[in-house]
């Protein structure tokens, strides 16, 4: 399924179509990839399989960042948000077998930033209850790895816009704020994520990169920061309630 073009304006761009195919980006271009890539928890995503085998999911996730990284210039920089761990079929360290697979097609690691979503379960599905048996342990948490191209240090100066306040609080790696409601979307996540991404790892008038657009989060904030943006996204459902948004949300802030 090649892209096609669906909304076009001076600083953001929506494809519909499959990124992995044809995907109307030339190389070397992206300057910071920020997404959340489907987690394959078997989730409605409209017309996309979420649910492979965790070898089909990998192989999935080495084709996507293997892409991206051609997409991304020498200093380009990714911000991959994937949770820690996966139950599905049996436990496995799902951020750390991403985070392999990303330094194996060529990404070079960076940090990663552990988001506290605060959503603490109440459920009592924890294994053995009050039992050193089999208890299972629930941690309400996800990752945000970041990594780089080439060269960590950008090559070109640009002008940053975060705060002296912002750069102190977010080079914490600790990152605490509530996740998105799942209203529109079966995967959202808050504007508060691409938004510190956003300031923190790129200049004003740079591109931005989703390729898992979604419901249009990360364009939304970098219309609102003032950066250039492109989102891809294979459900045409999606394409148009991120465009809506970005007329709606972005255009109120500006």
């Amino acid at each position: 399924m090649n892209t096609k073009l669906f909304f076009c304006d001076k600083d953001t761009v929506i494809l519909h179509g499959d990124m992995l195919e044809d995907c109307r980006i030339r190389n070397n271009y992206i300057d910071l990839v920020i997404t959340s890539p489907p987690y394959n928890l078997a989730k409605q995503y409209d017309n996309v399989d979420d649910n492979l085998s965790y070898d089909e999911y990998l192989l999935f996730s080495e084709r996507w960042l293997k892409k991206c990284w051609a997409l991304s210039k020498s200093d380009g920089r990714l911000c991959m948000n994937v949770p820690l761990d996966t139950s599905k079929g049996e436990y496995r360290s799902l951020g750390a077998d991403i985070t392999c697979i990303a330094k194996q097609v060529g990404w070079k690691y960076r940090t990663t930033i552990v988001w506290n979503e605060g959503h603490v379960s109440k459920s009592f599905a924890r294994g053995s209850f009050m039992s050193a048996r089999s208890p299972h342990i629930i941690a309400p948490v996800e990752l945000i790895i970041v990594m780089y191209k080439q060269h960590w240090k950008k090559v070109r100066l640009g002008v940053s816009d975060i705060t002296q306040e912002e750069f102190i609080e977010w080079t914490n790696g600790l990152w605490s704020f509530p996740g998105a409601r799942q209203r529109t979307h079966p995967a959202p996540f808050p504007i508060e994520l691409p938004k510190r991404c956003i300031k923190l790892f790129s200049f004003n008038g740079e591109i931005i990169l989703d390729p898992f657009m979604g419901s249009g989060t990360t364009l939304v904030a970098s219309k609102m920061l003032h950066r250039r943006s492109i989102g891809i996204e294979i459900s045409e459902k999606f394409c148009h309630l991120a465009f809506k948004r970005i007329i709606k949300e972005a255009t109120e802030s500006a």
